[in-house]
């Protein structure tokens, strides 16, 4: 299967060359200059806005200091009256750097390495910031509270607006069976940030460890986190699934560039692609067990914060030993 970004550039890149210089990705060079910006005070009080375009130029390494890159955002709000002069980095908007990667001090940001989220930005700023703030990528117009995606075939799905550039971002996941990087065009799956130790693959890998080459249905599977760990774990074969069709694109990437190339086939109802150890399908949950006659060792069932899973688990039932909330 050939992975292309949708912009058409090459933002979809193997994760073993993304991890290759992750851990220098966003650190300073020697000649980086450290700003010390008051996050709950107003930017207008700290900084002449007149003036931020010769005090916050970019290092020769072409990396600024992520409170700079917003401070820049924000300037651009002011400007385009989007934010008034008392508005500060804690209101300004929600950064989402790329690839998402837990580092222990403030990240200096290249170019192309920030989606923004923003409940207030319209088209004409969000153009704006892209083209005058080269650290940005992309400008999501959304509310951070509510959940991309979809529950059940009886839901409505929720999305964000992409109002300029790309949102397409890699999230790096740590896992005791190797790093992953899982994509996602951000209005279309839900936010998540990285941790030291992800609560999900640590809960996954007290229950894989009881298990020798298990097969394992993931049932709500979003972009493919969890089914492919359980494939780095070393699984004989997982079954993915989800309602949400943008979910199941972005597992399709993630597959491949973690190294599982991908066989696309049948229709949009039924299989939608293989590989040697999987298979891909999106369906309601409920009436999965129409489509598959085998019995999976492990059932995962992992849902949105607040969802009544008591359907899911009774149709994960039918189809597995164990049954895994998460």
């Amino acid at each position: 299967m050939e992975v292309r970004c949708r912009c058409g550039d090459t933002c979809i890149r193997p994760v073993s060359e993304v991890l290759e210089d992750i851990e220098l990705f966003y650190k300073p060079c020697n000649d980086c200059k450290t700003e010390k910006i008051r996050k709950f005070s107003p930017l207008a009080e700290q900084i002449n806005l007149d003036e931020m375009d010769n005090h916050f130029r970019n290092c020769k390494c072409g990396k600024r200091q992520l409170d700079v890159v917003m401070a820049h955002v924000l300037k651009v709000m002011i400007d385009e009256g989007i934010k008034d002069k008392k508005a500060n980095l804690r209101n300004a908007c929600v950064p989402l750097v790329t690839p998402g990667y837990l580092t222990d001090s403030l990240p200096y940001l290249p170019e192309d390495s920030l989606v923004i989220l923003s409940d207030k930005v319209d088209k004409r700023c969000a153009e704006t910031i892209v083209k005058e703030v080269p650290e940005v990528k992309g400008v999501l117009k959304g509310d951070s509270r509510k959940t991309v995606g979809i529950k059940d075939s009886d839901s409505s799905p929720h999305v964000y607006e992409l109002l300029a550039g790309c949102d397409l971002r890699c999230d790096i996941v740590q896992t005791s069976y190797g790093a992953l990087g899982i994509y996602k065009y951000q209005h279309e799956i839900h936010i998540e940030f990285p941790e030291v130790k992800s609560f999900k693959i640590e809960t996954l890998k007290k229950v894989l460890k009881d298990y020798d080459k298990p097969s394992v249905l993931d049932c709500t599977c979003g972009p493919g986190t969890l089914g492919i760990a359980c494939l780095k774990a070393g699984a004989r074969k997982v079954v993915f699934n989800d309602i949400w069709n943008p979910a199941i694109e972005t597992t399709l990437i993630n597959l491949e560039a973690n190294g599982f190339p991908v066989k696309l086939s049948g229709s949009e109802e039924e299989l939608i692609a293989s590989g040697n150890k999987f298979e891909v399908y999106s369906m309601d949950i409920r009436e999965l067990a129409n489509c598959l006659d085998e019995k999976f060792d492990i059932c995962i069932v992992d849902a949105f914060p607040g969802v009544d899973t008591t359907e899911f688990i009774e149709a994960a039932g039918k189809l597995g030993e164990k049954v895994v909330v998460i």
